[in-house]
This record gives structure tokens, C-alpha cells and sequence, in this order.
């Protein structure tokens, strides 16, 4: 079959949904590949790279339309394209089902087959066809590099000749894959980032990116991600005042918010509020990932960035993947690719639109002139995070102290424990060895002792265990040396100095490093 990619008509929409590599892919279905020419240019993939991919490059989207059995678009159609669909065609593209009834009832008249590509379902098997995840980690990452764009300071804090440099800190809400994108940039441009999502069961996910989860003093059943199809559910109304006063509570200290709650065919619900933008401080930025959904911020306005009296900008484009056509276009097209292996599970290049599969079944919107939207519960569960095990309660400074101090303490008994192994091994050879071994024996026993309890009276706060160790074995060998010194051979004596020599540069310098070291934390 054919399968061919207009050029997008939505105004400033740049990416495309295919791509020279993704084309190569379809050719190994057994699919032939069109172009509309100048379709991929503003994603930076011209003509030419189409051709050399083996992609035949046609002149107007009438001439594609006419052509192709299965069209792959990104944008949803226009009144114009969907003209231009007929009977037995393939349309796959993001048609925002839950709000175009009229779209859907106009492609069931022309008896094409729409698959919806925001309705594909979050399975493990569906991963790979998850256009709304791939467009969603370039959201979350771009709007941090809008935020930057828009903040006056640093992320990073910065201590310079010229002053100290406070780091940004970044407000997350909502931690699906548009938030974790963002926090792991946040995180990594070096900003103090907190993250807030309904799902307490996404803390873990948040904490290990080095983020802090804000949790609620409030306690409510919450539906689990499974049974939602991986998405957050709706929340009660006191949960949501809950999460409102909290939002109070740190607005004031927040520098960047970057808001991505949704809720699969509603409206976005509102979580930044005027008294909270009122709050912040001038020069603040809020990024609205859901403005294309009437936005999670007062005072969003849909591809518009909006400055407050108080000197805070709200940032409410609804393109962000766009604004990163080329990557954005490479994982689109590719997610079209994987369906595409989906729909021809033979490699024959002849499409099976089989509607009992999960997948398939999930994202046709239009089949056979019905409209097959909304579509059934899925027979497997969708993918949703584990449940946080329940949290010991965290110790105070002082049982923090006394765990480290037992800790040592077993550390340091284990070391002599195994000192005491040794030295009986040792006395078992001294009782078949010249009775001489028997005075240095002792010397060495001696030199055990005393060193231990040199090493042991030292707070432990100030070497680690593995400096614990080298500095024992430093004080016997110097205690052990200074014995021997007085022996009555020069070679005994010159030994013996030379350990001391050595056994005291390891202690002194050892202590010194860590009076330095501790020196560099200490408050100026």
C-alpha cells in the first residue's frame, strides 16, 4: 500500500510525519512512501533526503490525497483535507476525538478509517506507538528552556568574586511524562526543583531525579493509575483545597512553575490561581503545558506569553513540540512506524485493521462508516507505578548520631576482632618458633592495644572508618617501632625510624586533609 504525508496546513506547525529513516522502515513493510513536496523542509528534512530514501516526492496534497491508501498526518485535518479523503483510506494523525464530534461524523462520511494517535492506549506493548509521551518529554524539556529564556537569574547557584548566586527554584505540577521530562532538565541545569502530582504512588519516581515530591498532610483514596489508563484521575474536593493551601504556602517562594496537569477529555483543571501569581515575586516565569487545554494557570492565554502587573510572565504556547521540529518529527514519524508493523503483521505491505486488537482497537476512532469512539475498556491493564511503600518516620539529629556512633563502634570491635584471630595464629606459630618470637610477640600484641585505644578515643566525626583503619595500623607500627629502637642492631634501630618517619607523615597529613576538608563547609 501507499502511504503518504501531506504538508501540515496548521499555521506555524513545522513538523512532519515522516521522515527519510522512518520511510526506510515502511519500504521494509512492503509499503510504497509519498511526499508532499516541502513537507518536511521546516523540520529540516528536504526533498532530496525523501528521494534518496526511495520516497516518491508528488507536487500538491491533491495529488497525495489521491494516491495514498494511507495518509499520516500530525496536525488533525482541516475542513479542506477532509475533503479530500475517500472511501477505503487510512487516516492516522492527532484527531482529538473527546472534543471533535463534528471532525469524527465528517471522516465516517467519507468511509475512512481514522486512527486517533492520542488514543493509543498506555500498555507495555504500546510504548513504542505512544505519540502523546514522545510529544510530551519534548514539552516538558522545552518548557524549562522557555522558563530559562524568560527567567532574569541562574538556574544554578554560582558563588563568585562578584557575589553569591541564590539557584532558581522550580515548581513542578504534575508528574507524568510532560513533568519528569522537566524536572530532569530542571535538576539538571542545577535548580532547587520540587514536583507535586494526585498520585502519591509517582514520589519515588520524582525523588530519584533528585527532586523533592510536596507531599499533603491530607489522606484520600486515590484511584489507582491502572484503572485510569495510566493517567490521574479526579480529585475530590477536599483533596483539591488541600492542594490549593499548599500551593499558597510555597508560591511566595517559588521562582519558575511549570504546570502539566490533565485529565484525559476535560478541560484542564485550574491549580495556579490569581492570589497565587499575586504572590510571587517579580521576574517569576509560570510555563502552562495545558493552555492548548484552557491551561492549569489564571490568566493563561493560549499561544500567548502574558506579563502580570506584578512582573510575572505566563507562558501559554501550545507548541512546543514544534519548536523542536526535527527531534519532535523523528519520534513521531517513528511511533507511526511502529503502528504501521502493528497493521501489517505479515510485512506484505497490505494492511490488518484488526479491531480485537487492544491497540488498534484503542486508536480507531472511525471504521467501517461508524464512529468507534469512545472505545472499550481494555482487556490488559494499563501501566501504572507501584505504590509507595509506607515511610519510616525520619530520625532525629540525635539518633542520627547514635546510629553512626554504633556503627563505628561494630566497625571498629569487627577490625579487632580479626587482629585478635590473627595474633592467636600467630601465637600458635610462636610456640614451634625460636623462643626470640616470643619478645616480639609481645611487642607486637602491645603495640595492638595501645594503638586501638590511641585511634579509639578520637571522635568519630572527624575521620571516616576507612581513615579509622589506616591510622590503627599507623599507631602500631609506630608504637611497635618505638619499641624497637632500642634494640642494639643499627639495621633494627634505622627500620624502626624510618616507620615512625613514615607512620607519622600518614596520621598528620590524614588529620590535616580533614580539617581542610571540613574547613570548606564550614560558614564564612
Amino acid at each position: 500500500m501507499k502511504i503518504g504525508t501531506p504538508k501540515e496546513v496548521f499555521e506555524g506547525e513545522a513538523r512532519v510525519a515522516m521522515t527519510p529513516d522512518s520511510a526506510l522502515q515502511l519500504q521494509k513493510l512492503g509499503h510504497e512512501c509519498l511526499i508532499e513536496s516541502g513537507a518536511g523542509t521546516r523540520a529540516g528534512f528536504l526533498d532530496a533526503a525523501y528521494e534518496e530514501a526511495g520516497v516518491t516526492v508528488v507536487a500538491d496534497a491533491g495529488a497525495l490525497y489521491a494516491q495514498a491508501d494511507v495518509v499520516a498526518k500530525v496536525r488533525q485535518p482541516s475542513e479542506e483535507e477532509v475533503k479530500l479523503l475517500r472511501e477505503g483510506q487510512t487516516l492516522i494523525s492527532f484527531l482529538n476525538p473527546g472534543g471533535n464530534a463534528e471532525l469524527l461524523e465528517d471522516i465516517k462520511a467519507q468511509g475512512t478509517t481514522a486512527i486517533a494517535m492520542e488514543m493509543v492506549p498506555r500498555i507495555s506493548r504500546a510504548q513504542k506507538m505512544d505519540a502523546l509521551s514522545s510529544m510530551a518529554n519534548i514539552a516538558g524539556y522545552r518548557a524549562v528552556i522557555e522558563a530559562g529564556n524568560n527567567f532574569g537569574r541562574f538556574f544554578t547557584g554560582q558563588i563568585t568574586a562578584a557575589g553569591k548566586v541564590p539557584p532558581a527554584k522550580v515548581l513542578v505540577i504534575g508528574a507524568g511524562v510532560a513533568g519528569l521530562a522537566a524536572i530532569g532538565t530542571s535538576t539538571s541545569l542545577g535548580a532547587i526543583t520540587y514536583a507535586f502530582d494526585v498520585r502519591p504512588e509517582v514520589a519515588e519516581q520524582v525523588e530519584s531525579m533528585g527532586a523533592e515530591f510536596v507531599y499533603l498532610d491530607f489522606e484520600e483514596e486515590q484511584q489507582d493509575g491502572a484503572a485510569t489508563g495510566g493517567y490521574a484521575s479526579v480529585s475530590s474536593p477536599e483533596f483539591r483545597e488541600a492542594q490549593l493551601a499548599k500551593f499558597r504556602e510555597i508560591a511566595p517562594d517559588i521562582d519558575i512553575v511549570i504546570t502539566t496537569a490533565l485529565i484525559p477529555n476535560r478541560e484542564a483543571p485550574k491549580l495556579w490561581l490569581e492570589d497565587m501569581i499575586k504572590s510571587m515575586k517579580p521576574g517569576s516565569v509560570i510555563v502552562d503545558l495545558a493552555a492548548e487545554k484552557g491551561g492549569n494557570a489564571e490568566g493563561t492565554v493560549a499561544d500567548e506569553k502574558v506579563v502580570t502587573d506584578n512582573g510575572v510572565t505566563i507562558i501559554g504556547y501550545t507548541d512546543f513540540p514544534s519548536r523542536m521540529a526535527t527531534q519532535s518529527s523523528s519520534l513521531y514519524a517513528t511511533n507511526i512506524r511502529h503502528l504501521m508493523t502493528d497493521l501489517t503483521p505479515e510485512k506484505d505491505g497490505v494492511i490488518n485493521h484488526d479491531m480485537e486488537d487492544d491497540v488498534i482497537r484503542s486508536a480507531t476512532v472511525t471504521h467501517d462508516h461508524e464512529i468507534t469512539f469512545p472505545p472499550p475498556p481494555l482487556k490488559v491493564q494499563a501501566i501504572a507505578a507501584q505504590k509507595p511503600k509506607p515511610k519510616a518516620p525520619e530520625p532525629t539529629p540525635e539518633e542520627k548520631r547514635a546510629q553512626e556512633v554504633a556503627a563505628f563502634k561494630k566497625q571498629t570491635k569487627t577490625q579487632v576482632t580479626l587482629l585478635a584471630v590473627m595474633a592467636v595464629l600467630i601465637l600458635g606459630v610462636g610456640l614451634i618458633a625460636p623462643s626470640s618470637f616470643m619478645q616480639h610477640f609481645i611487642v607486637f600484641v602491645l603495640s595492638v592495644f595501645v594503638g586501638f585505644q590511641v585511634i579509639w578515643g578520637v571522635a568519630h566525626s572527624l575521620h571516616t572508618p576507612l581513615m579509622a583503619v589506616t591510622n590503627a595500623i599507623s599507631s602500631i607500627i609506630i608504637l611497635g617501632a618505638l619499641m624497637q629502637i632500642g634494640s642494639g642492631s643499627w639495621l633494627v634501630i634505622l627500620l624502626a625510624a624510618l616507620s615512625v618517619f613514615m607512620a607519622g607523615i600518614n596520621i598528620f597529613g590524614g588529620f590535616l586533609v580533614t580539617r581542610r576538608m571540613l574547613a570548606m563547609f564550614q560558614k564564612s
